[in-house]
C-alpha cells in the first residue's frame, strides 16, 4: 500500500480534481488503517500493553472512511464516463470507434463492480464498529460472511478481467 501511495503521490496525473482529492484522502485513510490494525492485533496478542478495542475501532473507522471515499470516487467516475458515452458535443457518439466505446463501457462496468464491492465491505465495516453506531453488531454471522464473499468474488472477477485485458493488449 505504501508503494502504491508513494507512486500515486498527490495524483498529479489525474485530470479530475475531485478524483484526485478523493484518491489522496483514500490513500491517507489506508495508510492510517494498517498501523492501527497492527497495533490492535499486537495488543490482542499481548505483545503491546494497550487497549485493543480502541485500536480496532480506530482501524475500522479508517477502513470505513476509505470505503466511503472509494464509493464517492466510483460514483463520480460512473457519472463522468456515462456523460462521455452520451455526449453529443464530443466524438463519443456514433463516430466513436467501437474499441474506444467498448473500453469506456468496460471502465463503467469496472467502476460499478468496485462500487458494489465497497458497499458490501462498508456494510461489514459498520457492523464491526462499537454498538450504537448505525447497525453495528446487528448482522448475523451468515450475512457478514455473505457480504465478505460477495466483495471477494467481485475483486477476484475484476482481477481476472484486468489480467485478460492486459494479455489481449500485449498480443
Amino acid at each position: 500500500m505504501f508503494v502504491y501511495t508513494k507512486h500515486y503521490g498527490l495524483g498529479a496525473e489525474e485530470e479530475d480534481i475531485f478524483v484526485r482529492c478523493v484518491s489522496v484522502l483514500g490513500n491517507l485513510a489506508d495508510q492510517l488503517y494498517y498501523p492501527c490494525e497492527h497495533v490492535a492485533w499486537a495488543a490482542d496478542a499481548k505483545i503491546l500493553h494497550v487497549d485493543s478495542a480502541r485500536w480496532w475501532t480506530l482501524s475500522t473507522t479508517f477502513w470505513g472512511l476509505s470505503l466511503l471515499l472509494g464509493i464517492a470516487r466510483s460514483l463520480w467516475m460512473v457519472l463522468k464516463l456515462r456523460q462521455r458515452l452520451r455526449s453529443p458535443t464530443e466524438a463519443f457518439t456514433s463516430q466513436l470507434p467501437r474499441s474506444k466505446r467498448w473500453a469506456l463501457e468496460a471502465q463503467v462496468q469496472s467502476e460499478l463492480l468496485t462500487l458494489l464491492s465497497n458497499l458490501a465491505d462498508l456494510a461489514n465495516a459498520v457492523h464491526w464498529l462499537p454498538p450504537g453506531v448505525l447497525w453495528a453488531g446487528r448482522f448475523p454471522p451468515w450475512l457478514v460472511g455473505l457480504l465478505g464473499t460477495i466483495s471477494s468474488l467481485l475483486s477476484v472477477y475484476q482481477a481476472t478481467q484486468a489480467k485478460g485485458q492486459a494479455d489481449v493488449a500485449t498480443l
